[in-house]
């Protein structure tokens, strides 16, 4: 079996919600449970933290594994989905496991995990907690697929857990109000590890704390302390800068108004790790300017450390181009903005555009922006709403632009149109993302 046959076998022939949708959501924890025994438990054999939510919650994994290598651990990354190769999913101090590994734990383990009729998501989430442990990692960094409580990710016990948001997506598989996907996405807080909320609400903050006094574990809202956006200091400078509760000033990378929340976010996060003896690798844990020396190593390097793509990740200028991997009305929300910003200095937006059918199309495209030509496409999933139904949604909200049949020549017209001073935005899904990436890339 070479690479590209085990993958296109855990991709074709077992339940994959990304590429099927809600028939490919396989609910409950017994085959990862009897996978985990199968295997030994390897998940027990290092540390954890926990991250769940709706949106920001692939970002902040990716900053919280760049600032513990950093720190000098040896640190797994879970993250989903892939954008261009499926091993991007279980990295090691950056590195993604490797093509041999993933073609023999298939080849071995397929006998086990076939009349399991174990899903992709338990598969690929039983071989990273196995690599993690044979990899000698200190601690890693594990994403929840799907909701939290019955999510093949929480058979793990954490020093951390994080929820980053709710806002209303999967309803179907989750619920229909933010109380009720609250509830399934609080399912990670655990006996008495503590618990960091990014953002709540009047109608979710009730129901956190309700879990978290139910499982004796303390609960701490990042909103309580904000961070502050500062102004850069001088013109080009790389990256946004941030000021905490704590007066450390530190910067990060990844820019794009919807990044403030995430730093919110990750800023608690340090400061809870830190207190409970972690993220300081320097010989005195309390000198505030070593941590921040840092801070601004991990934070400026994420996506050198990590591998991290897709997040208002710029990949040509002249015209700029920008990809995002934003996908529901809850990172619209965001998004909608930063564009609304760019268009004040370009010459003209041109955005290439594809969602999924079980999206909230109307909510997302309610916040497009009208000014922009469209280029509508559709992603390379079966899930994909139609380019040529795309356009007349668009048309209803006064968008204007025309359809393509593949994402290569959606972007390829928009490029051709292009003046040099125009701002190209590659968005809507994952998969138009990573079909985009993987051929400009």
């Amino acid at each position: 079996m070479t690479y590209q046959e085990a993958t296109q076998y855990l991709f074709d022939q077992t339940a994959n919600f990304e590429k099927q949708g809600p028939s490919g959501y396989k609910e409950g924890l017994r085959s990862m449970q009897a996978l985990d025994n199968h295997f030994g438990h390897p998940h027990k054999k290092y540390r954890a933290i926990h991250v769940a939510g709706t949106n920001g919650k692939g970002s902040l994994c990716h900053m919280l594994a760049a600032q513990l290598q950093v720190c000098g651990y040896r640190v797994g990354l879970y993250t989903s989905p892939h954008l261009v190769d499926y091993r991007e999913r279980i990295r090691v101090n950056g590195q993604p496991v490797s093509e041999e590994y993933v073609t023999k734990f298939v080849e071995t383990e397929r006998p086990f995990f076939e009349p399991l009729k174990a899903s992709f998501f338990e598969i690929t989430t039983a071989m990273a907690f196995k690599y993690f442990s044979e990899m000698d990692v200190d601690i890693a960094v594990i994403e929840v697929g799907l909701g939290g409580r019955m999510d093949s990710t929480n058979i793990i016990t954490p020093i951390l857990s994080i929820i980053t948001n709710i806002s209303l997506d999967h309803t179907q598989l989750l619920g229909s109000t933010m109380a009720e996907i609250a509830a399934e996405k609080g399912g990670i807080i655990k006996e008495g590890v503590p618990c960091i909320i990014g953002e709540a609400t009047p109608e979710t903050r009730p129901v956190f704390e309700a879990i978290a006094k139910e499982k004796h574990s303390e609960v701490i809202f990042a909103e309580d302390k904000p961070v502050t956006k500062l102004i850069p200091s001088w013109p080009g400078e790389r990256g946004q800068r941030y000021r905490n509760t704590y007066g450390m000033e530190f910067s990060c990378e990844l820019v794009g108004d919807f990044q403030v929340k995430n730093m919110n976010t990750f800023s608690t996060c340090m400061i809870v790790l830190m207190n409970i003896g972690y993220l300081c690798s320097c010989a005195d844990p309390k000198n505030v300017n070593n941590i921040i020396v840092e801070l601004n190593s991990a934070l400026m390097n994420v996506c050198k450390l990590t591998g991290l793509k897709g997040r208002w990740q710029t990949v040509r200028e002249n015209p700029t181009v920008v990809c995002d991997t934003g996908h529901n009305a809850g990172a619209w929300k965001y998004l909608s903005k930063q564009l609304q910003e760019e268009q004040k200095r370009c010459h003209e937006m041109r955005i290439v555009f594809g969602i999924l059918e079980d999206k909230d199309i109307y909510g997302i495209m309610s916040q497009l922006p009208r000014n922009a030509h469209y280029y509508w496409t559709k992603g390379a999933s079966k899930r994909a709403f139609p380019e040529s139904s795309l356009k007349v949604f668009g048309e209803q909200f006064g968008l204007k632009g025309d359809s393509y049949t593949n994402v290569q020549q959606a972007f390829d017209a928009a490029l051709k149109d292009a003046h040099p001073d125009d701002f190209i935005f590659v968005g809507g899904s994952n998969y138009i993302v990573a079909d985009f990436l993987k051929t400009r890339i």
